[in-house]
């Protein structure tokens, strides 16, 4: 029941708006999902039952006015400090993450390859049981993703439909532990232009992502639960893939193929300097911290699994 994951306390109330606080930073960070925040502090379940009564029914009653009947079948006093604390970190983190972005690329850039890289390995270990096929399916997958990405640019078009449909697809991400919306959006050429909107409060920009974010709550994060419902192993094995295969785009070391191209390839550091030394420090840090989450996600799994 839906009353059974409001908080009953100012005291809980203030730890959800902490943890959503922790949930928005993680989204915010490439390699780290907020999904997998939410597993380690317990709430992953009430999320997706939050998450799944925003329907068709609740938009309807929104549309014709009648919010008191919409919010009774909202967990409202659940969403409201969650969310609140997730927006309170995008106001509050997305500028130090842009400027840095600007100012030491490569040192991000680095950074984010060592949290996508563990991320690998923590979206590997959801494969319940593999096979043959299974690998095959991975080594597909990372194959067309490496393909792929190879061939886009740093930055897509930023048309409203590529903005709206980056969205819809982040969003899923976002919600699922050891995936990263943020690293979606950085795949599909927006993470900064999304960033940079939320900087300068581009009221524009940022609606038409929410939308593309509500429709792809509303449609293709269904459409996940049913693949991982019907296909878990198999969906989890392609993600796996996708994510191998997309390490290309977050390469730290990474040149024009020409002048008058967008398009990257990737390089090796030209002799270890101090900078390229930092770099791989901070690659290994970012490893180490997506490690350390997920050892403290599964431990809280198993005291969960010992007291049922």
């Amino acid at each position: 029941m839906l009353k059974d994951i409001l908080p009953s306390s100012s005291k809980e109330t203030l730890l959800t708006f902490v943890r959503g606080f922790c949930m928005g930073a993680a989204d915010l960070v490439p390699g780290v999902s907020g999904g997998t925040m939410a597993f380690i502090f317990g709430i992953y379940h009430q999320l997706l039952d939050a998450l799944h009564a925003i329907n068709l029914d609740f938009l309807r009653l929104m549309v014709s006015l009648r919010w008191k009947e919409a919010l009774r079948s909202l967990p409202w006093q659940f969403l409201v400090p969650l969310g609140s604390g997730i927006v309170v970190a995008l106001a509050l983190l997305s500028r130090p993450i842009h400027w840095a972005l600007a100012e030491h690329p490569s040192l991000v850039w680095a950074f984010f390859f060592g949290l996508v890289l563990a991320s690998v390995t923590v979206v590997r270990k959801r494969v319940l049981s593999w096979s043959l096929a299974l690998v095959i399916l991975l080594l597909l997958a990372a194959g067309l993703t490496f393909y792929v990405v190879g061939l886009l640019p740093l930055e897509t078009p930023h048309t409203p439909v590529l903005l709206f449909l980056s969205g819809a697809i982040a969003i899923c991400a976002m919600i699922l532990p050891g995936i990263s919306g943020a690293f979606i959006l950085v795949l599909l050429g927006k993470y900064s232009y999304v960033l940079g909107a939320l900087i300068r409060l581009d009221i524009f920009i940022l609606l038409i992502f929410a939308a593309g974010c509500l429709v792809g709550l509303l449609s293709f994060s269904r459409l996940l639960r049913w693949l991982l419902a019907r296909f878990h192993d198999p969906t989890m094995a392609a993600l796996t893939g996708l994510m191998i295969g997309s390490l290309r785009k977050v390469w730290p070391w990474q040149a024009p193929l020409s002048e008058s191209s967008n398009v990257m390839a990737l390089t090796l550091p030209q002799g270890l300097t101090l900078y390229d030394a930092l770099a791989l420090l901070l690659m290994i840090t970012g490893f180490f911290l997506v490690w350390r989450i997920e050892k403290v996600a599964s431990h809280r799994s198993f005291e969960k699994e010992m007291m049922l």
